[in-house]
């Protein structure tokens, strides 16, 4: 039996313990409430809470009339906080029948029943969020914050979640030159100007209120987003519509591979229409590729102005000089080089052999004055802008390939090839912008697609035209080119362009497409490419533009007969809608031999109408608002006044004779009568007549003639 003094001396060791142990841990208990206090709660606090950014809404992106091309629409995640503080569990019976009845109304792939068993299993689970529906729309929003209980608000529960997302109204035009940015990758003009478009982002405290949700703590952000500027570019989307929809038909008439087609003022060099359409898998055409500005060909035979311009400009040519073609076959270098179609004769004139595209003609003339010093012509066309790329300032721009007698791949074939668009490489815009020039009296000025940068209605940069050449050649060459351009169409190679109501310039071209595989291609097995690009009106430029059309493969390949179509449907189509090609018909007054007659009505209104026709009126009407009488001799009008509206409001019904639908309608209604019209006119025949007293609410029937 144990030593009672041995039994106490356990029990206070264990008394002792035990007080040790209570006082660390309320020491411990102290430290982390009240000297870690602080510490412990921001951590707790970062767990669930956090200020996340909100996308500023991005810049509209317009046409140059103003016409939306690309917006951002908010859509919303609708969702709900079944649990929170102010939803008492009668509140939550009471309303969750006509609640769950609305959503499924509004939302029909899930059932009233669906509806109500999601939101009865989040009230017994405390789940503090579920999810209504995902991209709603702002007009659908509205509606749902009129339904029974998320009315309330917030304390009814509702929680909304906004994303922007961007839209394009006018669907497929000129989608690509609009472009979009996804991640890192950045296309046409909404990458270019992706830091103008997107404004600059807001913070707002959020909770986390299950795995990846979050839901706003306030009403409020605390810092708000600065949307982004907006965009007005050089795009008519009206034009854009009328040379997509010519090029579309071409492509599918010719079953193309794809083609592009861009429509540039003249003197400024805005882009007025860019078209890039592809042939999909489905066999339809969609915008993909920008082959305009991004994608480097051998241009043909379009390339024969510039060959013929460093020749014309340097003095060893001129028009009426005569070239030997022969029968249309030259042995250079042990390679043919054939035209299309033989000659007429063996002798022709430089104007000639641009008008009928001699490939022979070109090749001889440059292989002749050029072929001693081969680089005095490639420097030449350097001058030209052609062997770099244009600065467009959109990403994606092809790089031009000019070849020199220092490159690796020079051979004596070089030259005469280089001279009819052969192992060249530049891109639709590049030739257009040289033809633009001549067409601009031999200033060459760059292509651009933005007019202006807009911020809360303030322009905050503007866009003015950029000269890359003040004079590519002397305006002697200019002048001769001209003719060249004008002659194809008049006499030549794209004769089918002729327009009776006015004049057109420019070039066909028809070039052989090197592959990887085949390259140029086997008899049977060639790939073409169609093209044409001038400008018109020929005595007047206005607008030049180029059509390109890839792999035509119903057996016509020429540019003047699968490309020549669209520029002449364009062309047409923007000189008929357009006021700048017209002149005015009257620029004096006309001296009329009998004034018109007029109807009666406000004399405000009468009086602009007469003056900006610059017809001869007499006032005799005072101050009185309306004309009740006209009368009309051979020389003037006299408008004689009455005092309708004071009539009206002493209760008596005005003479109405005479006077639009319009003009009654307004004086009659905001007296209280109640109108009711018949036929079409201006009134002959009125229900109560002149002088009659009447009493608000009364009807009186306007017969019109």
């Amino acid at each position: 039996m144990e030593n009672r003094k041995d039994i106490l001396w356990r029990t206070y060791l264990v008394y002792i313990f035990m007080c040790l142990f209570s006082m660390a841990i309320v020491y411990r208990i102290v430290q982390v409430q009240v000297i870690q206090g602080d510490t412990w709660r921001e951590k707790s606090r970062q767990l669930t809470t956090q200020y996340m950014n909100i996308e500023a809404s991005r810049g509209n992106i317009f046409d140059e009339n103003g016409n939306l091309l690309a917006t951002s629409l908010p859509y919303y995640e609708v969702g709900m906080d079944v649990n929170a503080p102010s939803i008492t569990r009668d509140t939550f019976n009471r309303y969750i029948g006509p609640l769950t009845e609305k959503l499924a109304t509004m939302f029909p792939e899930k059932s009233k029943k669906e509806f109500k068993k999601l939101l009865q299993k989040a009230r017994k689970t405390n789940d503090r969020y579920i999810v209504l529906h995902r991209n709603v729309s702002y007009k659908d929003l509205q509606k749902m914050k009129k339904f029974p209980l998320l009315k309330k608000g917030k304390r009814g529960g509702l929680v909304c979640l906004q994303t922007n997302r961007r839209e394009l109204p006018f669907k497929t035009l000129a989608a690509r030159t609009i472009g979009y940015t996804r991640n890192d990758f950045r296309v046409g003009i909404e990458g270019a100007y992706d830091t103008v478009l997107k404004g600059t982002g807001g913070k707002r405290l959020m909770q986390k209120v299950a795995a990846d949700i979050w839901r706003p703590i306030n009403d409020e952000n605390e810092v708000e987003p600065k949307d982004g500027n907006d965009i007005y570019t050089t795009i008519d989307v009206n034009i854009q519509d009328v040379a997509e929809n010519a090029l579309m038909k071409s492509l599918i008439k010719n079953n193309a591979s794809h083609g592009c087609v861009v429509l540039m003022e003249v003197k400024t060099g805005e882009i007025r229409a860019i078209a890039n359409l592809t042939r999909t898998d489905s066999s339809m055409y969609s915008e993909v590729l920008n082959y305009a500005m991004g994608y480097p060909t051998e241009p043909g035979s379009t390339f024969k102005l510039a060959s013929l311009l460093v020749a014309l400009d340097d003095g060893y040519i001129d028009l009426d000089d005569k070239v030997n073609v022969g029968n249309g076959v030259y042995v250079c270098y042990n390679k043919k080089i054939k035209d299309s179609h033989p000659p007429a004769t063996p002798n022709i004139t430089v104007q000639q052999v641009f008008e009928t595209s001699s490939n022979v003609g070109t090749a001889k003339i440059i292989n002749n004055y050029y072929s001693k010093d081969p680089q005095k012509f490639v420097d030449k066309l350097l001058t030209f802008n052609l062997g770099k790329q244009l600065g467009l300032g959109i990403p994606g721009e092809g790089v031009p390939l000019l070849k020199n007698v220092r490159d690796k791949h020079w051979s004596g074939l070089s030259l005469p090839q280089m001279a009819y668009g052969y192992e060249v490489l530049i891109t639709p815009l590049q030739t257009l912008t040289l033809y633009n020039a001549i067409a601009n009296g031999g200033k060459m000025v760059k292509p651009h697609f933005l007019k202006k940068i807009v911020n809360n209605g303030i322009v905050i940069k503007q866009f003015d035209p950029e000269i890359i050449n003040e004079q590519i050649v002397k305006p002697s060459t200019v002048e001769k080119a001209k003719r060249m351009m004008e002659g194809v169409v008049e006499r030549g190679s794209g004769k089918t362009l002729n327009v009776s109501a006015f004049k057109v310039a420019g070039k066909t071209g028809t070039a052989q497409i090197a592959n990887d595989k085949h390259g140029y291609g086997t008899d049977g097995n060639h790939t073409y490419q169609a093209s044409f690009v001038g400008y018109f009106p020929a005595d007047k430029p206005l607008y030049s533009c180029i059509v390109v059309i890839n792999s035509p493969s119903n057996g016509i390949y020429y540019g003047a007969l699968v490309a020549g179509p669209v520029f002449k449907e364009v062309a047409e189509k923007v000189y008929s809608g357009s006021l700048d090609f017209h002149h005015e018909i009257n620029t004096k007054p006309t001296l009329l031999s009998k004034a018109p007659e007029v109807i009666k009505g406000k004399q405000q209104d009468i009086n602009f109408v007469l003056h900006s026709l610059h017809i001869p009126y007499a006032e005799t009407a005072g101050n009185a608002l309306w004309i009740a009488n006209t009368h009309t001799d051979s020389t003037k009008i006299t408008l004689q006044g009455v005092d309708v509206e004071t009539q009206l409001k002493k209760g008596t019904i005005p003479n109405l004779l005479g006077l639009s639908a319009k003009d009654a309608l307004y004086l009659l209604e905001n007296n209280g009568l109640n109108v009711k019209i018949q036929g079409f006119g201006e009134v002959k025949k009125q229900s109560i007549g002149a002088g009659t007293k009447f009493l608000k609410g009364t009807q009186i029937i306007l017969t019109l003639g």
